[in-house]
């Protein structure tokens, strides 16, 4: 695969949001939960650089703007920019690069609005005939009112990652509990809740790589707590932030990675996600996988994001996965 992809040298631009540059302009540490840190972005850089590739560190979308005017050109960019505003955010840096014809790792503005919302997500999903948690968008606190739903529930911001918003109290046994919760998620997140019913199963994530026919299922992982001994533990922003405390990541049984793996490349397939990602999964009372949501930007720290972790479960280095997520885009670009 080295030699092939050796044979399309290209300068390859990187579109990224560094975490550093908006902890400065005084942002949160959970506001900034999901942008990268400087190592993740020298790994990217250094495994381009080993396929013989000349990079380009462009940054943040307001970076590529003026990048763009001032009329520098790119053969690729590897995208991982994930906005800071809006429903649209993860959708600006590919925009743009179609404006201008500038062709891109991973999935397209209108894939990214739609899976950034994830009751818009679902309704696709359900649509399909693929299973998912029923489910309800709460815009106000009265509409929580109106919620009808066997309890327990689960609550989250409808358009949110890394877990932000997630936390102990996101399943909900009452209504009062629900109308609380979603009180604070309006106030907090400024944006609708999605209201679900709770599934009390195993929980997964599948790596996906390649694009329509071409996708596959490179790895099932389980997300497994070391210690319930504090009640129902949830895979929250505080869980990912500190997993190597709190999490243990496995390789399951083959029946299971084979029921998951059915249902992500679907999934997949359906919402038309391109090159990489991971598709988040979680079995219900029946013991059936569930769709919970798609990350079709997921995180590329090679240390301690899921995806290249998962992917070293399965014996897929960095640099390999890095390759196949660029052979997947000069695939559909040739």
């Amino acid at each position: 695969m080295l030699s092939a992809l050796q044979a399309y040298e290209m300068k390859v631009g990187i579109t990224y949001d560094l975490r550093d540059d908006y902890l400065k302009e005084g942002y949160s540490y959970e506001e900034t939960a999901e942008f990268d840190r400087a190592d993740t972005i020298d790994a990217i850089d250094e495994a381009l650089t080993a396929l013989g590739h000349t990079t380009d560190r462009i940054g943040n979308v307001k970076q590529l703007v003026s990048r763009l005017c001032a009329g520098h050109k790119w053969d690729l960019v590897f995208n991982i920019a994930e906005g800071m505003h809006g429903v649209g955010r993860e959708a600006l840096v590919p925009a743009l690069l179609d404006a201008y014809r500038i062709p891109y790792t991973f999935s397209d503005p209108f894939v990214l609005a739609l899976t950034l919302h994830k009751g818009m997500t679902k309704s696709v999903i359900r649509e399909a005939g693929l299973l998912t948690a029923d489910f309800a968008l709460v815009g106000s606190v009265d509409e929580a009112d109106a919620v009808r739903l066997p309890y327990p529930l689960f609550a989250k911001p409808v358009a949110e990652g890394t877990g932000k918003g997630i936390s102990n109290i996101s399943r909900i046994s009452s209504p009062e509990e629900l109308r609380s919760i979603c009180e604070r998620l309006l106030e907090e997140f400024r944006q609708p809740v999605l209201v679900e019913t709770y599934l009390p199963g195993r929980e997964f994530t599948a790596g996906v790589v390649g694009t329509g026919r071409e996708a596959q299922v490179i790895g099932i992982m389980e997300v497994l707590f070391r210690d319930k001994q504090d009640g129902e533990m949830i895979y929250s922003y505080h869980t990912k932030a500190n997993y190597e405390e709190m999490i243990v990541y496995s390789v399951p049984e083959q029946e299971v990675i084979h029921s998951c793996s059915e249902l992500a490349l679907a999934s997949w397939k359906v919402l038309g996600c391109r090159d990489g990602g991971r598709v988040d999964i979680r079995m219900d009372a029946q013991g059936l996988p569930n769709f919970i949501e798609v990350n079709p930007l997921a995180g590329l720290n090679p240390v301690h994001s899921d995806l290249p972790i998962l992917c070293r479960l399965n014996g897929i280095s960095f640099q390999n996965l890095v390759e196949r997520i660029l052979l997947s885009t000069l695939k559909r670009i040739s």
